[in-house]
């Protein structure tokens, strides 16, 4: 009997009625049987002078999370037309561990946010920040939740149907290239 893979999930908000986590957890779903866990990006400002005094515990848990996984599925807000900064403060910390946990993990990105764009510019710049760590970021399709107030409904599932196939392609690729 094959395992289950283990699949990692990061949220670049911390409330715990974000859309975002509710978009993750449709990314779960959509994803199929798995062994899920999700990192925990409560976590002190990157501080050099904090650094020195060693990687915090949490920071490692968080490292060892990914660097376990056999994919990571990274759901971000869009703030200011960027990540958010818990999101970026956890890659910083993230870049300080010795290992390269990144390195060639299959990694899904998706956004959902207030706006009409979906997230467009987070997505961009999450790639930016994920490039030096060399992942094999799955190019597509994008998960682009627009006007994310009305795209969930009561039970926290996502009703609209684009970005609903999209999420499924998205899975389905990502699955797929955990097998490579």
């Amino acid at each position: 009997m094959t395992p289950s893979p283990r699949l990692f999930g990061l949220c670049g908000s911390l409330r715990a009625g974000s859309r975002n986590r509710a978009l993750m957890a449709e990314a779960r779903r959509a994803f199929g049987p798995c062994d899920w866990s999700e990192g925990d990006l409560r976590l002190p400002l990157y501080d050099g002078d904090l650094e020195a005094q060693g990687i915090p515990e949490a920071v490692a848990r968080l490292a060892a999370g990914i660097a376990e996984a056999d994919a990571v599925i990274v759901v971000t807000p869009e703030y200011n037309k960027a990540i958010s900064g818990v999101l970026k403060n956890a890659l910083d910390w993230v870049s300080r561990v010795k290992s390269p946990v990144w390195r060639d993990k299959p990694v899904a990105i998706m956004s959902a946010t207030a706006g009409r764009s979906g997230g467009e510019r987070a997505q961009s710049s999450l790639r930016d920040c994920l490039v030096p760590f060399r992942p094999h970021i799955v190019p597509g399709p994008e998960v682009l939740v627009a006007d994310a107030a009305n795209a969930f409904d009561a039970e926290g599932r996502l009703n609209q149907p684009r970005a609903e196939a999209a999420l499924s392609d998205l899975m389905t690729l990502l699955r797929g290239a955990i097998r490579r």
